[in-house]
């Protein structure tokens, strides 16, 4: 019997058979892209600074436009505003107020991402095709993202008005505060969050629909081309996003620079006397001010945003991947 039993436990069989070259045990990514969350707000904050910070010379002509209604600017469409801002201020002129972008972009995109990343895991169920869990999550993460940027836009785009009394970021902050009070750097957030709670269902909606329909064309190509599909499809939901929620954006602009640069200054805030006051000066079209530059600005914005989050991911998945190699089990 013991013969037997020493035979037994000496059988080839029992010798660990090798995988087959294309298994990869420590390459399998969890449920949620492998990623930890503290590296979703890196790849986030990237994402989001490279985004705002490529784009921002147009985000300013776009301020302009849209503070045209009681601003002492006289020029209208996107090349007379542009040529209004270089002959006052010069090529600087586009990028007044960029520092108070980057001190708001980079950690509000951190916010936003690992918000959305938590309540996508929380609300979809392990389902990746949940469009309503998308759109629900992308709700969550713009009111704990724009809480975070709002005062610094605020501030940004006070300091984009041609003739700002602002020496620079500090400066409208401390005089904000002294001659405004706290509450003012958050005159515009209950309009912020109107607007980009729409514009971020339209936005992932349109998204994940565009990247499933360009995927499909040429799914053998769906890995080589993966940046090509995230930017497309980023770029579509971003210009469309952009122009359903102008209105809401011209009266988040009239909010920020009240009182700056001759602008109105609205006595109670709300967005029903902002709407009044905008199409009684200058009509309905009042509320569309500013529509081409923002999907300028948004589409090649959501673009760059979109692909840099995802190569972000990507590096994070190989780095962890590469680590993961090295455990022996």
């Amino acid at each position: 019997m013991a013969t037997d039993a020493t035979a037994k436990f000496q059988n080839p069989d029992f010798i660990p058979v090798p995988q087959p070259p294309d298994f990869h045990p420590e390459l399998i990514v969890s449920t949620h892209d492998g990623l930890r969350y503290w590296q979703f707000m890196i790849a986030g904050s990237i994402a989001g600074s490279v985004e705002h910070m490529a784009m921002f010379p147009v985000d300013t002509v776009k301020t302009h436009m849209q503070a045209l209604g009681s601003c002492p600017i006289k020029s209208v469409g996107v090349r007379q505003a542009l040529q209004s801002i270089l002959k006052s201020e010069g090529i600087a002129g586009l990028y007044r107020g960029i520092g108070a972008m980057g001190l708001g972009a980079g950690p509000a995109h951190a916010v936003y991402f690992s918000v959305y990343e938590i309540c996508k895991k929380y609300f979809s169920g392990g389902n990746p095709n949940n469009s309503a869990a998308h759109a629900v999550s992308g709700v969550c993460a713009t009111v704990a993202s724009d809480a975070v940027f709002t005062p610094m836009d605020m501030v940004k785009q006070r300091l984009q008005l041609s003739n700002s009394p602002y020496k620079g970021v500090w400066d409208c902050v401390k005089r904000v505060l002294s001659e405004e009070g706290f509450g003012a750097f958050y005159a515009s957030y209950r309009t912020t969050v109107l607007m980009n709670a729409p514009f971020t269902a339209v936005h992932f909606a349109t998204y994940e629909a565009a990247k499933k329909a360009l995927m499909e064309i040429s799914p053998e190509n769906a890995s080589d081309e993966r940046l090509i599909v995230h930017a497309t499809a980023g770029a579509a939901a971003g210009a469309l996003a952009a122009l359903v929620t102008t209105p809401l954006d011209v009266v988040k602009t009239q909010l920020q620079c009240q009182g700056v640069c001759g602008c109105d200054r609205f006595q109670s805030g709300s967005i029903r006397d902002v709407f009044q006051t905008i199409i009684k000066k200058d009509g309905y079209r009042g509320l569309m001010r500013g529509w081409i530059p923002r999907m300028l600005f948004h589409a090649p914005a959501a673009a760059i945003c979109w692909s840099t989050y995802e190569a972000s991911k990507t590096f994070f998945q190989e780095l962890n991947g590469s680590s993961n190699s090295g455990i022996v089990t």
